[in-house]
């Protein structure tokens, strides 16, 4: 059983690379189960699950009558699931980059009283704050101030925050990360927010405070991100109602 996880995790990335490189350009038609199968020496269900999980990722689509297509050159945001932004970049034909703008070491009785609430921080807990602008194609996208519990990842460094801090955390400092909790606001860009995402005063923009967790619960970040809403889809998939929630709505009603 957990070869075959191995085996489907590793089909799936084997998928990402062919789109990362730019074999399917976005708009394109992608390979079918079949085209998979006897490329990749799998079955057919097998590869019906990894193209299911790249569509849910966010990274195909399904046409209906047409197949399965590369999604076109869209950076969207999975409520579903943590998806690192180099890997939305890329899957949108888009070159990331981020831009540095701090990162420094302090405690969290130095930091914002909420910080140290969400993360549990005792006044004396060594954190590491940052705050980054990532870049689409050269084009800021994401304004990012990110407060981290420095104990958590020894390994990571001031160049680790220059790429994928998802990459960093789980390959170089080892640890799996469990989830965010995440509240979602609509905005207008102040002046300085539009500075560093080079709009408007006053353009519309999504902020999210979120609470990052690793595999023990432990809180691992905390972050107040603002997303540039001219160039940012929100994604999600609801679940359906049954007869019995229809009927009681109905009642409410």
């Amino acid at each position: 059983m957990a070869a075959n996880g191995t085996f489907h995790q590793r089909l799936i990335e084997e998928l990402r690379a062919l789109i990362r490189a730019g074999d399917f350009a976005p708009a394109t038609q992608f390979l079918t189960e079949r085209d998979i199968a006897e490329r990749f020496n799998t079955s057919r269900p097998t590869a019906n699950k990894a193209l299911s999980s790249l569509v849910s990722q966010g990274l195909l689509e399904v046409r209906r009558g047409a197949g399965t297509f590369v999604r076109e050159s869209v950076l969207d945001y999975d409520l579903e699931r943590l998806v690192s932004f180099t890997d939305k970049a890329l899957a949108a034909g888009k070159k990331p980059g981020t831009a540095l703008l701090e990162y420094r070491k302090l405690t969290a009785a130095e930091a914002p009283p909420a910080v140290a609430l969400s993360l549990k921080a005792p006044p004396e807990e060594p954190l590491i704050y940052m705050e980054r602008i990532r870049l689409a194609d050269g084009q800021p996208v994401i304004y990012e101030r990110r407060h981290v519990v420095a104990g958590l990842c020894l390994q990571m460094t001031r160049a680790d925050a220059k790429g994928s801090l998802y990459s960093c955390w789980t390959e170089k400092c080892g640890l799996e990360i469990s989830g965010a909790e995440e509240v979602i606001h609509a905005v207008n860009a102040t002046k300085a927010q539009a500075a560093h995402l080079q709009v408007p005063i006053g353009t519309a923009c999504f902020e999210i405070v979120a609470t990052g967790f690793a595999n023990d619960g432990k809180p691992l970040w905390q972050e107040t991100t603002l997303y540039r809403a001219d160039v940012y889809e929100f994604r999600n998939r609801i679940s359906g109602l049954t007869a019995s929630h229809s009927a009681m709505g109905r009642i409410k009603e």
